[in-house]
C-alpha cells in the first residue's frame, strides 16, 4: 500500500509516478485525493462537535449548581449527541472507502524503471552465454519427456484435468535434484530455509498484496477461508507481520521450496502444452527484509543469486529490466531472468526478482527500530524465484538433449541426481 502521507505531502510527484503505469492508476490517485479531502472535512466537523460537547461538559463541572446547569444544557448536549451519531458513520464509511481505494493502487515505480506500454518495451540489461548450436532440429520438452517416459500429461489430465503434469522415474528424480541443488546453494549464500504452510489466511494474502487484486487467480477453501499459496513469497514475507524488528538483525534472508497454486484462466490458448504454465508448479523462493537505504543494492544481490544458479547449470540466459507497464502490482522495480529454450528459439521467463520497497511492509506492519531511536520505520521487502523448478526442468531437457533423444545432466546436478544421462526406457 502506498503512503497516504506522501500523497498529501507531494500529490504532484505521486500523480507523475502513477501516470507511468497508465491513466487508470493516475485517475485512482486523483480519486483517493478527492476522497481524502472529503473525509478530512467530515472528520474536522465531527471533532468540532465533540470539542463543543466537551466544552459544555466542562462548564457543567465548574458550575455552582451542577444539577441545574446540567438540566439547562441537556437539550444542547442531546442535539450534539444526535449530530455526532449522524456524522460518525459517515466518517467511518469514508475511511473504509479510502482504505479500499488505497489497496487497489500499485506500488510507486522507481525512477530507474524504463518507460513502456508492454513487454516489448522491456530492456535487456545483460546476456550470459550464447544459445547452444545444434546439428539437429531441437524438440520441445514435452516431446522429449514423453519419449523418455519421464513426463505423462495424459494421466495427469485423467487425475486432475488440463494444465497439470506428472513426472515419473528419472524425471521425478531430476526435479527433486533441482530443488535440492537450489536449496543448498541458497544456504551457502546465507538464506535460512523455511518450510511454511501451503494454506494461509486472508490477512496474510492481503498483507502481501495478493488480495484483492489477484483474487480470481487463487484456489480457496471457502469454508475455512484459507488460500493455497500462489508463491512462497506470501508466507515468507508474512512471517514478521505486526512485528518490530531490531535494525541490527537486518537484513533477513529466507528461502523456501513449495508447490504453488494459481489459476491460469487468464492464459487461455497460451502454453497449453508442457510445463510452462500450470495450475500447480514448484519454486524455490528467495525473500529479503532489509533497511530501506539498502533495498536497491540488495535487489542486485538477489538477482545475482538467482543468476548464479543458471550459470552453474550452464544455461544461456538474459536479465531484463521490466518497463513501467509490465512491472507487477507490488513492485517498485523488477528484473526478469529469461532462459534460452531451443525449441521456441527465444528466451522465456524463469525468475522474477523484485524490490517491493515499503509497499508490502505497510500492509503487513513489518517495522524495525534503529538503535537509540524511539520511532519504528517500515522495512523494505524483496522477493525472487531461485528458481522456478518446472521451467528449469524444461530448460535442461531442451538445452541438453542429444541427437539420439537422450538428455545429459548438467555436471552441477550429477551429485544430486546420482546419474549423468536420461536415456530412452
Amino acid at each position: 500500500m502506498i503512503d497516504i502521507a506522501l500523497l498529501r505531502r507531494d500529490p504532484e510527484r505521486v500523480r507523475r509516478v502513477a501516470a507511468r503505469r497508465g491513466d487508470a492508476v493516475a485517475q485512482a490517485v486523483d480519486q483517493v485525493l478527492r476522497l481524502d479531502e472529503e473525509r478530512r472535512a467530515e472528520l474536522t466537523a465531527l471533532e468540532q462537535l465533540k470539542a463543543e460537547k466537551n466544552g459544555i461538559t466542562a462548564s457543567i463541572a465548574k458550575a455552582p449548581d451542577r444539577a441545574a446547569e446540567a438540566a439547562r444544557l441537556r437539550p444542547a448536549i442531546a442535539a450534539l449527541d444526535a449530530e455526532i451519531a449522524q456524522r460518525t458513520p459517515v466518517v467511518e464509511a469514508f475511511e473504509k472507502q479510502l482504505q479500499e481505494l488505497l489497496a487497489e493502487i500499485p506500488n510507486l515505480l522507481d525512477d530507474s524503471v524504463p518507460p513502456g506500454s508492454g513487454e516489448q518495451d522491456n530492456v535487456v540489461v545483460r546476456t550470459s552465454g550464447a544459445p547452444p548450436a545444434s546439428s539437429f532440429a531441437p524438440k520441445p520438452h514435452w516431446e522429449i519427456g514423453e519419449r523418455l517416459g519421464i513426463l505423462d500429461f495424459e494421466r495427469a489430465a485423467k487425475l486432475s484435468g488440463s494444465r497439470f503434469a506428472l513426472l515419473r522415474g528419472k524425471g521425478a528424480q531430476l526435479s527433486r535434484a533441482i530443488v535440492h541443488f537450489f536449496l543448498e546453494r541458497a544456504r551457502g549464500r546465507g538464506y535460512v530455509e523455511i518450510d511454511p504452510p501451503l494454506l494461509v489466511n486472508r490477512q496474510t494474502m492481503w498483507s502481501t498484496g495478493q488480495l484483492t487484486k489477484f483474487a480470481d487467480a487463487m484456489f480457496r477453501d471457502s469454508d475455512a477461508d484459507l488460500f493455497l499459496i500462489p508463491t512462497a513469497e506470501v508466507p515468507l514475507t508474512g512471517l514478521h507481520r505486526d512485528e518490530i524488528l531490531a535494525a541490527e538483525d537486518l537484513p533477513i534472508q529466507y528461502a523456501a521450496y513449495t508447490p504453488c497454486f494459481r489459476k491460469e484462466a487468464g492464459a487461455a490458448g497460451k502454453d497449453t502444452r508442457g510445463l510452462i504454465r500450470l495450475h500447480q508448479f514448484e519454486k524455490v523462493e528467495l525473500v529479503w527484509l532489509t533497511l530501506p537505504e539498502r533495498s536497491f543494492e540488495i535487489l542486485e544481490q538477489l538477482t545475482a543469486d538467482a543468476e548464479s544458479l543458471l550459470a552453474e547449470l550452464g544455461l544461456s540466459y538474459r536479465v531484463v529490466a521490466l518497463c513501467s507497464a509490465d512491472t507487477g502490482f507490488n513492485a517498485a522495480k523488477t528484473y526478469d531472468l529469461e532462459v534460452w529454450l531451443p525449441s521456441q528459439g527465444l528466451y522465456r521467463e524463469i525468475s522474477s526478482c523484485s524490490n517491493c520497497t515499503d509497499f508490502q511492509a505497510r500492509r503487513s506492519a513489518i517495522r524495525f527500530r534503529r538503535a537509540g531511536s524511539a520511532k519504528p520505520e517500515l522495512v523494505h521487502t524483496l522477493n525472487g524465484s531461485g528458481l522456478a523448478v518446472g521451467r528449469t526442468l524444461v530448460a535442461i531437457l531442451e538445452n541438453y538433449q542429444q541427437p539420439d533423444g537422450s538428455v545429459v545432466i548438467p555436471p552441477a546436478l550429477v551429485p544430486f541426481t546420482g546419474f549423468e544421462v536420461i536415456g530412452p526406457p
